[in-house]
C-alpha cells in the first residue's frame, strides 16, 4: 500500500508539473479522465507498452490492439476490468492507416522478446477492436509459437473493407491450429455506428472451431455501440476467470 501511494504522489507530482508520463494502469487510475488517459495511450509510439510493473506472478501477457482512428478511451476501463495478479496487461500501438501485415510481424517478433525476458510467461491473450480485430484474427495465421494463444475479436470488419481486400493481401485462417483459440464477439450491425450504413454485416465470417457470440442491444443503460463493445467484452471475460 505504501508503495502504491508513493507511486500515485509521484504520478500526481508529475502531472502538476507538466511533464509528459508514461500511461499506466495506475495513471488512468489518478487521472479519473477516460478521454485524457485515452489520448496518453494512444500518443504512444509504435510498439508493444507494458501498462504495469512487471512481476514474477504474471503468467499471462494480455495485449489490448486499437482500431482505426482509435483516440484510446474505449480501452481504459476494459484494460484496467481484465487487469489481475496474473495478467501482464500491455497495449499495441500500431499504424493503423497501413496493412496489417507489417504490424502482425512486428507484434510477432515483441512477443518472442517478452517471452524470453519473462520465462514465467506462459499464454498470450489478444484482445483486437474494429480493425485491431482484424488484426488479431490474422495473427493467427503467423502464430508458431508453442504457448496457447486466445484471441478475442471485437467488432471487427472481417470480412475486410475497401483497401484492405484489394490492396492489403488480406487473407483470414480458415481453421485455427491446436493452441490457438478465437471468440468472435459481434455488435448488433445495425447499433454499431462503424456498420450500420453497408448493406451487409461485415463481421460475419466463417473460421472452424472458432467461437461466436452476438452482444446484445444495450449495456449499462446505454446503446451497445462499437466503442461500448470493448468493456462488455472485458466485463464477461471476467467472469469466466
Amino acid at each position: 500500500m505504501l508503495k502504491k501511494l508513493i507511486l500515485i504522489s509521484s504520478i500526481l507530482t508529475l502531472i502538476s508539473c507538466g511533464e509528459t508520463i508514461q500511461p499506466t494502469l495506475d495513471t488512468f487510475e489518478v487521472e479519473k479522465d477516460v478521454f485524457e488517459s485515452g489520448k496518453s495511450l494512444i500518443s504512444l509510439p509504435f510498439g508493444l507498452h507494458d501498462l504495469e510493473e512487471v512481476t514474477v506472478g504474471q503468467n499471462t501477457l494480455l495485449i489490448g490492439v486499437h482500431g482505426s482512428n482509435s483516440r484510446g478511451y474505449e480501452w481504459i476501463y476494459p484494460l484496467q476490468r481484465l487487469n489481475n495478479e496474473a495478467n501482464m496487461v500491455s497495449f499495441f500501438r500500431w499504424d493503423d492507416n497501413a496493412c496489417p501485415n507489417p504490424s502482425i510481424s512486428s507484434l510477432l517478433s515483441l512477443i518472442k522478446e517478452k517471452f524470453n525476458n519473462n520465462p514465467n510467461l506462459n499464454k498470450v491473450i489478444l484482445l483486437g477492436h474494429s480493425y485491431g480485430g482484424l488484426l488479431a484474427v490474422t495473427f493467427a495465421k503467423a502464430w508458431y509459437m508453442d504457448v496457447p494463444l486466445q484471441i478475442h475479436s471485437i467488432a471487427a470488419p472481417l470480412k475486410g473493407m475497401g483497401i484492405i481486400n484489394s490492396m492489403c493481401d488480406y487473407e483470414l485462417p480458415d481453421i485455427l491450429k491446436n493452441n490457438i483459440e478465437l471468440h468472435q464477439w459481434r455488435t448488433i450491425k445495425e447499433l454499431d455506428g462503424a456498420f450500420s450504413d453497408l448493406d451487409y454485416d461485415p463481421q460475419v465470417v466463417k473460421i472452424i472451431k472458432s467461437k461466436v457470440t452476438r452482444l446484445p442491444e444495450t449495456y449499462k443503460g446505454n446503446k451497445l455501440g462499437h466503442n461500448w463493445s470493448i468493456s462488455w467484452v472485458a466485463d464477461e471475460i471476467s467472469k469466466e476467470e
